[in-house]
């Protein structure tokens, strides 16, 4: 054995000391500071695992020496280490920080020789920054960048809003037209999201209060205060959002199984109102869902996919709780499962001008020719009928020919019903989105899987603009993945694979998942004797709600187990009521709750029936997503801390669910107001970034939804998690060209000054002032209005304009308490609009 050390600095030989027991000692005393190389041979060949570096500093006489494979380089999930050796000094005096893609805190081991063993395990690839510190001074070389190589963490999140509602004791059937905020103790006024609890009770969706005092929640309609507005909410010391108080227990915070619950015991009844979030990060996905909550007692399990170390994040109004973030070692037998990823590069779509002959080609398996239809509309809302040609294999193409410039809809059905994907977007003209969230898929092959044939769905990817299209598809067996090339940004995928069970089917656009991937396939075996069975008296559409809906199935000497699942417009499901009749014979019974399309899965042994998920229309087939269409602002850009806004066009689309999601980096105050042909959607974000918006009716996504809008300006800290905020409107039937035509402001209410002594207090029976300038702010009308405690507008009240762009507002308060000045520009308020002055 030899051993010889290359110093930069210099050269000075080693000693090598035998053990007798297989291992050696190499020993060296380094006489200058700076990077030394050790090389260690044995028969003239290299050791594995050299040559390496030892970085040595000079400190009070005495080296301090850092070394090992940790300094440099490392694989995430796997545990690796380096030593420092602080000779002449005393390990005591050393510091380690570990920082990157995510904080890690290093195991550390000190021996009595001065040296210390420092171990530490990533969980996500990147560059880090390894800082070594004695008596508070970086040594030699410090910080160290190390690579840390291989896949990255899985992320799954889930979150438990209950811990956050608080309700204000009062019942309001429809909170469209309903505008809620929450003054603070301090004085600041802040837009809140107002819901109907599960108890009927209208209540704040997301409080979480960080000073005691008194809080007062107003709640308008129509700019109206609503019986008992505004309501006071006194908060404690024990109401104050309080991570620390947050108790935790389970065997499943330090060890669980792979595929198997492992549930937690949540306790936040002493931690005041805040959001619950746990997050599983990993080698691989995990399955989180809620068991049940009762009072801030919630119990959580989650199954991850594979064995491996994952880290569990919980945390209470955005604070990590006492522990969190703890690293769990999942165990069990790894699932066996297998990953196949095929990839397409798509070009950006042509673009076509007005009367071009267009087409796109689907392939709809299980559709009749005969009751096939397709529509296009146009930006106007103009309708009309488009030929669909029926080609091979269940190709259809659709051919039309769009007349204008604007996005257009393309409506695809197959007995009065939209297909799987439909409606799609169509842009004539330019255009102007685009993204990994503009991608849209569908077809029975995300629905539904059977082994040994090919499972289709189709892709269109020409709103989404240039890019990477890649399928993954990890199940118990090997998937073979085919595309089909077609024109205008459609494409065919087709997977066949060998072994039943659930198969994730992952969607990526440049590298990021398209909305709602990956979708969960469950897979059969060879459907045989299930193809039997046959289906009768289903009504697939003329049903109304809260009336039953029966029908039979007849298994036709199929043996097994039957079973039936309904899933609403709202995404609810429930079980049908199944009672055998007789032989082979059964009747299904439901009774749907909400209008919309509903999806009727039937199943026997855990195999669908064919045709099966069927769908019904519940309420009238006027119910169409095709003929909604969202405009404005709010759907491209947002400012964090002021109203946003766009419009959802309903008129001609007959009465159904109407349901607007907002995802994004936090929850946003989110409110409706019902306008002559639609509704218009007010939203305020509080942190800055990307935010998600997706609109449906009847459960299906508009055409264009869902849209991205960029949030800017100065807000809270983005949430560690996705939040999400959203609202469910019912809406009555709107034709177009019903009232007047609102007028449009183009003013900008932020522009506004207001300033003067009657904006700090009022005092009865003076007349105060208040100057308003307008000048930066555009157009618009200037309107104001004052409210007495008692819930009248104050008798005296006056504007004046004294010159060009500068208002007086003048008035004179003759009650005793808090007074309520609003100021609007166009139909905003001003900033710090409305004013709460006290007397």
């Amino acid at each position: 054995m030899d051993a010889e050390k290359e110093e930069m600095p210099s050269q000075h030989g080693p000693q090598i000391r035998d053990n007798t027991d297989g291992s050696i000692v190499v020993q060296y005393q380094p006489q200058v500071a700076g990077r030394h190389e050790v090389n260690i041979n044995h028969s003239d060949s290299p050791v594995p695992g050299t040559p390496f570096c030892c970085i040595v500093d000079s400190v009070d006489g005495g080296f301090v020496t850092a070394y090992g494979q940790g300094l440099a380089v490392a694989m995430s999930g796997e545990k690796t280490q380096f030593t420092v050796v602080t000779k002449g000094g005393s390990a005591k005096n050393l510091d380690v920080y570990i920082d990157g893609p995510m904080k890690i805190q290093p195991d550390r081991e000190d021996r009595p020789d001065g040296s210390s063993i420092i171990s530490y395990m990533p969980m996500t690839p990147g560059a880090y920054n390894i800082s070594v510190k004695f008596r508070g001074k970086h040594i030699k070389g410090s910080p160290f960048a190390a690579k840390v190589s291989g896949e990255g963490r899985k992320r799954s999140q889930f979150s438990v809003p209950e811990t956050a509602e608080y309700s204000l004791g009062v019942m309001e059937p429809d909170i469209v037209s309903l505008v809620g905020n929450v003054k603070t103790p301090s004085g600041n006024v802040d837009p809140c999201l107002l819901k109907k609890l599960a108890n009927g009770n209208l209540g704040i969706a997301s409080f979480t209060p960080r000073e005691r005092g008194r809080y007062e929640v107003s709640v308008l309609r129509d700019d109206r205060p609503i019986k008992g507005s505004p309501f006071r909410v006194d908060v404690g010391e024990k109401d104050i959002a309080h991570a620390s108080k947050v108790k935790v227990t389970g065997k499943a915070l330090r060890e669980g199984t792979a595929n198997s619950a492992n549930v937690l015991t949540i306790d936040a009844s002493q931690a005041g109102y805040g959001g619950l979030s746990v997050v599983v990060e990993g080698p691989h996905r995990s399955d989180i869902t809620l068991n049940d909550i009762t009072d801030k007692v919630a119990n959580v399990k989650y199954s991850p996919h594979e064995p491996g170390i994952y880290i569990l994040n919980i945390r209470f109004a955005d604070e990590h709780i006492p522990g969190s973030p703890y690293l769990v070692d999942i165990g069990g037998q790894p699932s066996g499962r297998v990953r196949e990823c095929g990839t397409k590069h798509v070009n950006a779509a042509e673009i076509v001008g007005p009367n071009s002959n267009c087409e796109l080609l689907l392939k709809l398996p299980g559709t009749n020719p005969f009751d096939m239809e397709a529509s296009l509309t146009d930006p106007s809302g103009s309708t009309e009928v488009v030929e669909v040609v029926d080609e091979d294999d269940f190709h259809y193409i659709i051919r039309f020919q769009p007349k204008v410039k604007g996005t257009h809809t393309i409506s695809v059905k197959h007995k009065s019903m939209h297909v799987s994907g439909s409606p799609f977007q169509y842009t004539v003209g330019s255009m102007v989105a685009s993204g990994h969230h503009k991608v849209q898929v569908g077809g029975t092959g995300l629905e539904r899987g059977e082994v040994g044939i090919n499972n289709d769905f189709n892709v269109y990817t020409r709103e989404a603009g240039s890019g990477e299209l890649s399928i993954a598809i990890e199940g118990p067996s090997k998937a073979k993945v085919s595309f089909e090339e077609r024109s205008n940004g459609m494409t065919g995928v087709s997977y066949v694979v060998d072994k039943p069970g659930k198969y994730g089917i992952h969607v990526k656009f440049n590298d990021e998942h398209i909305p709602n991937s990956p979708f969960i396939v469950n897979v059969a075996p060879d459907s045989g004797a299930v193809r039997k069975v046959t289906i009768h008296s289903l009504r697939d559409k003329g049903l109304e709600p809260n009336k039953p809906a029966t029908f039979s199935v007849n298994l036709n000497g199929a043996k097994g187990e039957l079973h039936a699942t309904i899933f609403c417009p709202s995404g609810a499901h429930e079980d049908c009521f199944i009672q055998e009749m007789d032989t082979d014979v059964y009747g299904l019974r439901f009774v749907p709750k909400e209008k919309g399309v509903h999806y009727v899965h039937i199943m026997l042994n855990d195999t669908h029936i064919p045709e099966s998920p069927y769908a019904m229309m519940v309420g009238s087939l006027a119910a169409d997503p095709a003929m909604l269409h969202a405009f404005g602002d709010g759907l491209e850009k947002a400012k964090t801390g002021q109203k946003n806004k766009f419009v959802v066009r309903t008129a001609n689309a007959g009465a159904g669910t109407l349901a607007v999601f907002i995802e994004g980096p936090s929850r946003s105050a989110l409110s409706c107001k019902e306008l002559d042909e639609g509704y218009e959607f007010i939203y305020t974000p509080f942190s800055p970034g990307n935010y998600l918006i997706t609109i449906k009716y009847g459960n299906i996504r508009i055409a264009g939804s869902p849209f991205q809008a960029v949030a800017t300006g100065v807000g809270r800290k983005p949430s560690p998690i996705t939040e999400q905020s959203s609202m469910v409107v019912e809406t009555v039937e709107k034709k177009p060209g019903t009232g007047k035509k609102a007028i449009h402001f183009t003013g900008d209410a932020s522009k506004v000054v207001a300033k003067g002594n009657g904006l700090k207090k009022a005092f009865t029976n003076r007349l105060l002032n208040v100057t308003i300038d307008i000048k930066d702010a555009g157009n618009a009308l200037l309107s104001v209005g004052m409210m007495s405690p008692s819930g009248k507008p104050e008798p005296e009240l006056s504007l004046k304009q004294t010159s060009k762009t500068v208002y007086t507002l003048s008035y004179k308060v003759a009650e005793i308490g808090e007074h309520t000045l609003s100021i609007k520009f166009g139909e905003d308020d001003i900033p710090g609009s409305p004013f709460m002055l006290s007397t």
